[in-house]
């Protein structure tokens, strides 16, 4: 059995492109899954709604989704179930007239059950796993890229955490995340392209997967936090951008994005102007 939300879209959530905006992706997803545990779950789900942390967001960007007055549909199941965490997959889609789907995103959450007030993850109940059973389509879990450690020569970007990042267990939302990553991501690239070429086009560029690991709660403080990225693979249309945010040496969250460069005229991948790519494979180098 699989949830089906209507998830509406908003004007503001569109970018630059006229594009749903990658991280507004992910809070569709976790209105989804809330829809799911809570407003349309049993009884004994309902705790599972908002008293769970996320462990892991795996993203895959399949096309552009554009402002409509039509809600999009995303359809939420569980396809693995253990002790303390379970597995969420998500479709995010609009039907056709011959009941195909035009796909936008696909994507998996690992989520635990949380007590907040003692800061601890615990074991899912009977019930839960129970209620949750009744929607499971087991699958093998993606293969997942090992770690890289940090280069000496990362790009460095402090993150602000604001109050209104945080939710009501005083943590940062797992969405918001993806904001700092994205920040962080955006910054590193200006510093790229000064290097790379004053004269030439700044690139087309879009998300086609990224994949986050949360390890330790993000608190709000006055402090910044500090933000790393570094380019960590170069192809032919693509590259890939691995990202950490940390308080000092300890790691709070880890990031794998997958860049994709567009032609603008095609909405096609394309290999990125010599200048450019030329600074990626020397940041790789470095």
């Amino acid at each position: 059995m699989r949830h089906v939300y209507e998830c509406p879209v908003r004007w503001g959530d569109q970018d630059l492109l006229g594009h749903v905006n990658n991280v507004v992706y992910v809070d569709y997803l976790q209105e989804a899954r809330v829809d799911m545990l809570r407003t349309h779950g049993r009884s004994q789900t309902e705790d599972l709604a908002e008293g769970v942390v996320v462990v892991r967001n795996d993203v895959g960007y399949r096309a552009p989704l554009f402002f409509d007055f039509r809600p999009v549909r995303i359809e939420c199941w569980v396809t693995e179930l253990r002790a303390a965490t379970f597995t969420l997959a998500y479709e995010v889609f609009h039907e056709r007239p011959d009941g195909s789907r035009k796909i936008y995103l696909q994507a998996s959450t690992v989520l635990t059950p949380y007590v907040f007030a003692e800061e601890r993850p615990r074991r899912l109940t009977a019930a839960e796993r129970e209620t949750l059973a009744a929607y499971l389509e087991p699958t093998e879990p993606a293969a997942r890229v090992p770690v890289t450690e940090r280069p000496v020569t990362a790009g460095h970007y402090p993150v602000q955490v604001r109050f209104s990042d945080v939710d009501v267990y005083r943590h940062v939302n797992n969405v918001t995340y993806f904001e700092y990553f994205q920040e962080a991501r955006i910054h590193y690239f200006h510093g790229i392209w000064q290097e790379a070429s004053r004269t030439a086009p700044q690139p087309l560029l879009v998300i086609a997967r990224k994949e986050v690991d949360y390890r330790v709660p993000v608190l709000h403080r006055p402090e910044p936090y500090d933000a790393w990225s570094w380019i960590s693979r170069v192809g032919n249309t693509s590259f890939d951008v691995r990202s950490e945010l940390c308080d000092g040496d300890t790691v709070l969250a880890r990031a794998h994005t997958t860049v994709v460069v567009v032609d603008p005229d095609a909405q096609r991948p394309t290999p990125p102007e010599p200048a450019f790519r030329d600074a990626l494979v020397a940041a790789l180098q470095d």
